[in-house]
């Protein structure tokens, strides 16, 4: 099998994907080619483990516009077996073929749409890319494709790409927008980026909605007679906590531009209340069906979302203080442990005794709830990789980090970024990617392994951002910004976005380097074999000539200047 990268309409999305390789180091071009065969010996490895495959549902693959799917057709030999009527991995059965390379990481089907036009159609567009993004960040803000594969003429690949060479940004150029409104210390913020909206509420007992693009204040509610400890939204509900014990919520109302009407107005029916918390709401969560609260009650709640009342109560034995659910399992912390309790059942899963030394006073997870970090008094943020289903799940210590002189306030993690506020003042930017295997399947359908290299040590975190000199108690991170708020009473939106158009203009500027490069290549090799050794030989006199030529000028010149001195 050919194992050069032969010339697609797609072949500038080939170059782009290499070129701008997302994962932990830069891959030149003759590495690129000898990590090909590597990975095609590991594909050709695995072709005897697979007995009897059933073909994937055709909804799950979306083939991008203008090409068709793997399984509808039957797909053309390689050129090489052809030729030589040798068998290899392309001959395989389409379905077949395609299992295969969903056992691959996205760097690795990178590689393999490289190897031939063959290959470039089965990997680009292969379901596994939609996979790949949907465990890392969900599903995109807007619709997701439809049965024609599309996303705004965008492929599964191609969002995936875009999204990983966007996380880069926060290692770039950024600008500081300073929002002013709250008289007093901001002790929550959140940021619903589908909307473009942040919502921030402290001590002055008010909730303020800010527009994301603008910086400028939108609404600010009426005084609700407490201090927000924590606010939460999405698209079809805003709710807030306080040190009341109520829970402060509003629907999104029809029509209105940013949603929600929080403001006193005519229109009440979009306001209401819960409550059967016995101490100060500490934290809040949602997911479509329920709403989650915990309390220094030492309580959590789960309330359903329709019928508005509590259907469910977690008892621990200390305040509460943070609260992350995913999937079936709620994650929370009490004094300094923390507790995974599977929500429907209530069952305790599996507890971290003594995380921290000191409380335990902020949790963050990966979307699919694989990993887990802890930020606690000491300072210190810990990674642990969660595993196992039901009763037998448990929790390992893979990584710590260091960043902070003072309590670790708030966690936020949007993948690969890890954002910590600190009451010393500092925010710390950690990039977990290093710490992750690219492996992200086996045939047991493991989640991706972590590089036990990494297991116990002490690392450092990518980037600080300080100079505040007070304590910072909340912060958030979505869609090139990172939101914060402290005891100085304002609102700090760090923006990232220029760094993405820097970004974006290097990548146009690397995709053409490239592109005239493989020009210049193929000029060349064509000028070779073309040629011959006639018209080489042809050249090589013609040189001779003219540079017998000017010798002889030379040589005439000297004889001048010989006459003349005589």
């Amino acid at each position: 099998m050919a194992l050069e990268c032969h010339g697609t309409g797609n072949s500038k999305d080939h170059r782009d994907f290499i070129d701008n390789n997302p994962w932990e180091e830069e891959v030149a071009p003759t590495q690129f080619r000898s990590s090909i065969p590597c990975v095609i010996s590991r594909i050709d490895s695995r072709k005897e483990s697979y007995d009897s495959v059933i073909r994937k549902p055709s909804s799950e693959f979306h083939p991008k516009k203008g090409s068709t799917s793997s399984g509808s057709q039957k797909l053309p030999l390689s050129d090489d077996t052809a030729s030589n009527g040798l068998r290899n991995i392309t001959d395989l059965p389409p379905a077949l073929l395609a299992e295969i390379l969903h056992c691959l990481d996205a760097k690795e089907l990178g590689i393999v749409s490289c190897v031939s036009t063959f290959l470039h159609q089965l990997a680009s567009n292969h379901y596994g890319w939609k996979e790949l993004y949907c465990e890392r960040w969900g599903l995109p803000l807007v619709s997701a494709p439809s049965s024609s594969g599309f996303l705004h003429e965008k492929s599964w690949k191609e969002l995936f790409v875009e999204r990983e060479y966007r996380s880069k940004t926060f290692m770039g150029r950024y600008s500081i927008d300073v929002l002013y409104g709250h008289s007093e210390a901001v002790r929550a913020v959140f940021l619903l980026t589908s909307a473009n909206l942040i919502f921030t509420g402290g001590y002055d007992s008010t909730i303020r909605m800010w527009d994301m693009e603008e910086g400028l204040s939108i609404a600010s509610s009426r005084p609700l007679g407490c201090t927000i400890r924590a606010v939460v939204a999405d698209t079809k509900l805003l709710v807030a906590g306080g040190t009341d014990g109520f829970l402060q919520c509003w629907t999104a109302v029809e029509g209105l531009p940013h949603l929600f009407d929080i403001t006193v107005s005519q229109n009440h029916n979009s306001e209401f209340r819960l409550w059967e918390h016995e101490g100060p709401v500490t934290c809040l969560a949602l997911d479509p069906t329920r709403i989650y609260s915990g309390s220094w009650d030492m309580t959590v709640r789960v309330w359903d979302r329709f019928l508005l009342k509590c259907v469910k109560v977690f008892r621990h034995g200390d305040w509460v203080l943070s609260l992350v659910p995913r999937g079936s399992n709620i994650a929370s912390t009490a004094g300094r442990d923390v507790y995974i309790r599977d929500i429907d059942s209530g069952d305790q899963l599996t507890i971290i005794e003594n995380v921290h030394a000191g409380n335990t006073c902020a949790l963050a997870r990966s979307y699919v709830g694989d990993l887990l970090f802890t930020g606690g008094d000491d300072g210190a943020i810990h990674m642990f990789e969660i595993k196992g289903h039901c009763m037998d799940t448990n929790a390992t210590k893979i990584a710590t980090w260091i960043p902070h002189s003072g309590p670790v306030q708030s966690l936020a993690f949007e993948f690969p970024w890890l954002v910590s506020a600190s009451s010393d003042g500092k925010l710390s930017l950690i990039d977990v990617r290093k710490l992750l295997k690219a492996s992200k399947r086996s045939l047991s359908r493991n989640p991706r392994k972590v590089n036990r290299s990494a297991v116990e040590s002490v690392e450092a975190p990518q980037r600080m951002l300080h100079g505040f000199g007070c304590n910072l108690l909340s912060v958030d991170i979505g869609a090139d910004r990172i939101i914060c708020g402290g005891e100085e009473g304002v609102v700090r939106m760090w923006n990232f976005s220029q760094a993405l158009e820097i970004e974006r203009r290097v990548r146009a500027l690397r995709s053409i380097r490239m592109e005239n490069r493989m020009r210049r290549r193929k000029i060349q090799i064509e000028m070779n074999t073309k040629g011959g050794r006639a018209d080489r030989c042809l050249v090589a006199a013609k040189k001779n000539q003219v540079n017998s030529d000017r010798s002889g000028v030379w040589h005439t010149r000297r004889e001048v200047s010989g006459k003349l001195k005589a």
